[in-house]
């Protein structure tokens, strides 16, 4: 038999061979699968104690929780790290103060290209001052309104039962109760409006502030 049949003839068996199924092939197969192993596949994880000593384990140890935990493979080779508890708060603070850097960074440029003068800053900060001076005043004409209502309303529920000492009094109309409770209801929002644009005022105030003191630092910095 010349070299060509006999590599036509082996090529023609392994076909027949995986049509069938045959069990020699997908047992050969299965075999090299297993002698081919990744090399990269996680075996042990590894993380050292307070004192310095290794801790490992087929699964994260619970001593190895606060710490980093290298992952071994099967040839003891570090193939990556996960950083641990304490690590991932380092990491988390660090990235914190690098965003508030960059946000104070771009705070500065944002100063130097909207104003010219601590005149602008200032008569911004009037302007929105006065704003919410208007929605101050409007809020505490709606809570007095409210709080004579509330007087009258009082006044009238005397002549009713149970409030009036008179036996024959009548029992309290449902719409006088019911104009009480959203009397009162009204004035607990308004009244809590109130107290908000109190906040936003002293807020507002404490920001242009800082925004002038901080313009004022950076046009001393760049005459220098």
């Amino acid at each position: 038999m010349s070299k060509h049949q006999a590599f036509v003839r082996t090529l023609l068996f392994a076909s027949l061979a995986a049509a069938l199924g045959c069990p020699t092939t997908l047992a050969a197969t299965k075999t090299a699968a297993r002698k081919s192993p990744n090399q990269n596949s996680e075996a042990v994880f590894r993380c050292r104690d307070e004192k310095g000593h290794f801790i490992m384990g087929q699964s994260i140890p619970a001593e190895c929780m606060e710490a980093d935990v290298d992952v071994l493979d099967k040839t003891g080779r570090v193939i990556r790290t996960i950083p641990g508890r304490r690590s991932q708060e380092q990491l988390n603070q660090q990235k914190a103060d690098a965003d508030a850097l960059q946000a104070a960074a771009q705070r500065d440029r944002t100063l130097l290209a909207t104003y010219l003068s601590v005149a602008d800053i200032e008569r911004l900060r009037d302007s929105r001052l006065e704003q919410l001076d208007q929605q101050v005043r409007v809020t505490r004409q709606y809570i007095t309104n409210l709080r004579a209502r509330e007087t009258r309303l009082m006044q009238d529920v005397q002549r009713y039962r149970p409030y009036s000492p008179k036996s024959n009094a009548p029992v309290l109309p449902e719409a006088l109760a019911a104009e009480i409770v959203n009397t009162v209801n009204g004035l607990k929002v308004y009244e809590q409006e109130q107290l908000k644009n109190t906040g936003d005022q002293q807020q507002l105030r404490a920001e242009f502030e800082a925004d002038i003191t901080r313009f004022k630092e950076l046009k001393a910095s760049v005459q220098r």
